[in-house]
């Protein structure tokens, strides 16, 4: 997918920055993971998963909440005070990158909190990642109503 870029002053794309406002990605990270959410295989998976989570664009200072409970994915726009594991990505071109591409969750990602419940927790980050992946190439709801 290739998503419209910022233009520098020649011309060129400023490599990695998505052309979208913070509150249109927050639609499209939103939309994701009610995707995400209906996937039975990762219900299944995470049935007996009981976990808060926050997502961190350190660059684009935006935090989100979800909340795993018993085979279920909610997202809420407010970041937890107290959660189980943070997930931060210095920049946001790298977050949307690492959705494009689809590969494995970078090495740059800090992951914070215990990481015996990364077992309930990466199933989530790979299928949100597929999800967003599929969001960013068809930006709309289940209206067709776009999310840009």
């Amino acid at each position: 997918m290739n998503l419209d870029r910022d233009q520098e002053p020649d011309g060129q794309p400023e490599s990695g920055v998505p052309r979208f406002s913070k509150r249109a990605a927050r639609r499209l990270i939103q939309r994701a993971f009610v995707l995400a959410g209906r996937d039975k295989h990762l219900r299944q998976h995470i049935r007996e998963a009981h976990l808060t989570t926050r997502w961190v664009l350190r660059d684009w200072e935006l935090a989100w909440t979800v909340l795993i409970s018993h085979g279920h994915i909610e997202f809420d726009r407010r970041p937890a005070k107290h959660p189980d594991l943070t997930l931060t990505w210095e920049n946001a071109s790298d977050f949307f990158t690492h959705a494009e591409t689809g590969a494995p969750l970078p090495e740059e990602v800090v992951l914070e909190g215990d990481p015996a419940l990364r077992r309930f927790s990466e199933p989530v980050y790979k299928a949100f990642f597929r999800s967003l992946g599929s969001v960013l190439r068809y930006p709309v709801d289940e209206q067709g109503e776009s999310l840009l």
